[in-house]
């Protein structure tokens, strides 16, 4: 016979509170919101999650309410802000904002997808929780504040050379940023290809701008 008295007995995991708990769905649901928008059942979204579909509804009120909490991940810039505030200030400011040009498109195309998912299903019209600025549900304007701050503090080290001032000049790379993502072109612009038009215009070196 084994002699079992000297293993220790199994644990189980702890279990998860309930903000955890509301992570995991919503990183469950997340790609599962890009392929079918609002149409997304909680069925399919639990078993994605590994749970039971009741459980769902113990940490969310109904559908709307967890497809809003989805939403709201999606337009949530903290990741961006941690990427933009790591780049090397000791680099070129071109090689900056080309590193800072691809973490942008990386989040505006996550928010772009998303919201495109919701808006084709006819989820933006038939519930209320999806309605930026509803329910603590942050808009645009909101989500996109804290990347141009982190954008400008890449433009600071250059104050001086600069012909506007960073916090200024962060708005129009934004921006450019933003309208690149939405032209729809076959070969969109790369990251290198925008800094550069930002920087120096669309003119060559060698030719004089009448």
């Amino acid at each position: 016979m084994t002699d079992t008295s000297s293993t220790p007995p199994r644990r189980r995991a702890p279990a998860m509170d309930s903000d955890q708990r509301r992570a995991m769905i919503v990183a469950a649901a997340l790609p599962l919101v890009v392929e079918y928008g609002a149409a997304v059942t909680t069925a399919k979204i639990a078993r994605a999650a590994g749970i039971g579909e009741g459980t769902i509804f113990r940490v969310f009120a109904d559908k709307d309410a967890l497809l809003a909490a989805v939403m709201a991940e999606a337009l949530r810039p903290d990741d961006a802000v941690v990427h933009l505030k790591a780049i090397a200030l000791d680099q070129p400011l071109a090689d900056r904002l080309t590193e800072a040009a691809e973490v942008m498109r990386g989040y505006l195309t996550r928010m772009g997808t998303i919201i495109g998912a919701l808006a084709a299903t006819g989820g933006m019209d038939r519930s209320s929780h999806l309605k930026p600025g509803k329910d603590g549900l942050p808009n645009r304007e909101t989500g996109l504040a804290a990347p141009r701050a982190a954008l400008a503090a890449l433009f600071e080290p250059d104050r001086d050379d600069l012909r506007l001032s960073p916090e200024r000049l962060a708005d129009a790379f934004q921006l450019q940023l933003m309208a690149a993502g939405r032209l729809g072109a076959s070969e969109p612009p790369t990251p290198e290809e925008l800094v550069e038009l930002f920087l120096f215009g669309a003119f060559t070196g060698s030719r004089e701008v009448r």
